[in-house]
């Protein structure tokens, strides 16, 4: 063969791969997103893997595109992986298609490439934006400091300093935290009130103070101050000071950065709140008693790229967001220790005003239906559909498991509570396992094996009390949907445990990179194409999430669509609930803690293990009729801290170690 008839090969299969790649592209667009790519050509182009969930800018995407002709319009919807742009003709449209498509680039904020694939739309539909207010009560104060006042405060922070002797600095997590005054601890979320450190507040925080309260940004000169040091890629679990250890007035200082801190309201309503470096958030009434406040642990925030607005909510504006990539912030967050129970007007969230019900099972809030029959719809449905193929990818066990399992007295009576297809009931003979699970397909997967498993709600054990001498719950209390749900479901292992039984508890993480190493969950994103995979074989995204990079930008649940499971990729499944829940791009950085994680069912295999007819897809290509029914699971994603938190408030055990292992969060009870 010559030279050139080897070059005319080279560039076919090329092109036949750009082919296959744009194919699948305009497929998952249609499937996953509704939107719909046309054959002729338009005005309008969407570029995959050219979105902010890629780790693209809008600097660095605007002007590729502006060389191919007059750019009416960029939109970068948040979190997800592909754009919109609008050109004057359809001549440069054209122009971009044939110059854009296969092209590989290099992103401006890391070393990684990415490959562009463009396809032609007719119009792009996005909801009208509604600005977002702040939470009741909270307020924003630029500049408050000089950045000469900045720099002294920063500088003036010993972080050298021995921690047992004064201002108990700690290291929580790899995040640095410093306290004055009193020392918040960590254990129990609180005050020792009767033992304030030696020393007081910094001298260097009198001017700072008497300003706040000349301007009547606070009442009453704080006592406490707890200093924080993030650096890119760290956060803090969502969460709201306790009620009985401080008052009203929390005022926050951020130095050294700029930040995005997400608000949620019990209802679900989230805001994203810029916090400009050297501004003072204040929190007073509702924002402060009833809205967790978090920072989400991510090395970029998404942000006006217009620079209209420095401070205030973040409102998602498709036209007008970019990547921000973040420093090393210092917060000085102030406090007033309280002397008396707290009589707010929150009392659902009180702890003053609902101790007395700690030991009472857990009063869900009107929501419960709700969360049920989501659960129902995006739990239990999707694995009763998907068990076979899911049982085919659950065949290695976690070797941390497995010792916990091997570690136990020979004779052990152990719970595995949702023990799918009962890969850990065999693992030590010495011990007698019983297994529980609400999908009767899995339980039937584990009958076949010889185990011993029952169907049931893992909130309602048909087992006695301490009967138990360990139980795991092992990727299970993630799929319940609200906060007192999941706290039930530790409450309910705990009930099964006898006095110094122990339970194992594995809930998936936000965090999937964490001391700089990434999980096996996004280092598996490509290495493992064409076989079955340990945790979530498919990729719904499959093509964008190739080169996706972990900007961790802001989720905005908010701007996210509805999903129409009643329309939706096989399922069959009604839509139950009218919530805006994101679809997560699988291996990939979790931008939301709450997601629908998509599971494409391999080889068109029904929960029976049948085989069920081709889905046949628009425009009659082979390519497009070798997809297979996607189902949504859904996930609360756990921050740093929130389940060790979860678990601190059950007086009835005590937490023998917490740990992260390969993109999970785990902790080993005892109970008492």
């Amino acid at each position: 063969m010559d030279s050139t008839n080897q070059s005319n090969l080279k560039r076919n299969k090329s092109e036949k791969k750009l082919l296959r790649k744009q194919i699948k592209a305009r497929n998952t667009l249609m499937r996953h997103e509704g939107i719909e790519c046309v054959s002729h050509t338009t005005q309008s182009l969407v570029v995959a893997n050219g979105g902010l969930g890629n780790g693209v800018n809008r600097h660095q995407l605007l002007r590729l595109v502006e060389e191919c002709g007059l750019v009416e319009a960029l939109l970068m919807p948040p979190n997800k992986p592909y754009s919109f742009v609008k050109y004057g003709s359809t001549e440069e449209a054209k122009k971009a298609y044939d110059t854009l498509n296969g092209k590989e680039i290099t992103l401006e904020d890391s070393d990684q490439n990415v490959t562009l694939y463009v396809n032609f739309v007719e119009k792009v539909h996005w909801e009208d934006i509604i600005p977002l207010s702040l939470p009741p009560g909270l307020m924003m104060v630029e500049e408050l400091v000089s950045p000469e006042e900045e720099q002294k405060m920063l500088e003036s922070i010993d972080w050298t300093e021995n921690e047992v002797i004064q201002n108990a600095q700690k290291s929580l997590k790899h995040r640095r935290v410093k306290h004055f005054g009193y020392e918040f601890r960590y254990d129990n979320n609180n005050v020792d009130k009767d033992k304030p450190l030696p020393g007081g507040l910094p001298e260097i925080c009198n001017t700072l103070l008497e300003t706040c309260l000349k301007q009547g940004y606070i009442k009453h000169k704080p006592d406490q101050l707890t200093i924080n040091q993030y650096e890119p890629g760290q956060g803090i679990p969502p969460h709201i000071d306790t009620h009985s250890a401080f008052e009203d007035e929390i005022i926050s200082l951020s130095l050294g950065a700029e930040i995005v801190m997400d608000f949620k309201h019990p209802d679900g309503r989230t805001v994203a709140v810029m916090l400009p470096q050297r501004s003072l958030l204040v929190m007073t009434g509702e924002s402060r008693y009833l809205w967790t406040h978090g920072i989400t642990p991510r090395k970029f925030d998404i942000v006006h790229a217009s620079g209209r607005q420095k401070v205030g909510s973040v409102t998602p504006d498709v036209g007008d967001l970019t990547l921000n990539r973040r420093g090393t912030r210092t917060s000085f967050t102030f406090r007033k220790v309280r002397r008396s129970p707290c009589n707010c007007t929150y009392p659902s969230v009180c702890d003053s005003q609902q101790g007395h019900q700690r030991e009472e099972a857990p009063s869900f809030h009107h929501g419960e239906t709700k969360a049920s029959k989501l659960e129902q719809e995006y739990v239990h449905k999707v694995y009763e559909e998907i068990a076979t193929h899911f049982s085919n990818t659950r065949h290695s066990p976690w070797p941390q498991i497995v010792e916990f399992l091997r570690t136990l007295p020979k004779g052990s009576i152990v719970a595995d509570i949702g023990c799918g297809n009962g890969k850990y009931l065999g693992i030590n003979k010495d011990l007698y396992m019983i297994g529980c699970d609400r999908s009767q397909n899995l339980v039937d997967i584990c009958g076949e094996k010889k185990f011993q498993a029952f169907v049931c709600d893992a909130l309602s054990v048909p087992v006695r009390n301490s009967s138990c001498d360990a139980c795991i719950s092992i990727a299970v209390i993630h799929h319940f949907s609200t906060a007192e749900r999941r706290l039930a479901a530790v409450r309910e292992l705990t009930r099964l445990l006898r006095p110094g039984g122990k339970a194992l508890i594995y809930v998936w993480a936000m965090e999937q990179e964490y001391n700089k190493q990434k999980s096996k969950y996004l280092k598996e994103k490509r290495a493992s194409k064409g076989k079955e995979e340990e945790i979530n074989t498919d990729v719904a995204w499959g093509l964008f999430c190739d080169q996706m990079h972990d900007n961790g930008s802001q989720h905005s649940a908010c701007s996210d669509q509805v999903l129409h499971d009643s329309k939706d990729k096989g399922s069959n499944a009604k839509q139950v609930i009218n919530s805006k829940l994101p679809v997560h791009t699988n291996r990939t950085s979790f931008h939301s803690q709450d997601v629908l994680v998509p599971w494409h069912l391999k080889g068109g295999t029904n929960k029976k293990g049948e085989c069920v007819k081709a889905l046949q897809l628009p425009a009659g290509s082979k390519e497009l009729q070798e997809f297979s029914p996607v189902f949504h699971r859904y996930y609360h994603v756990f921050c740093e801290g929130e389940l060790e938190a979860a678990c601190k408030t059950l007086d009835c055990i005590r937490i023998q170690k917490s740990y992260y292992d390969q993109g999970n969060w785990c902790v080993v009870l005892e109970k008492q």
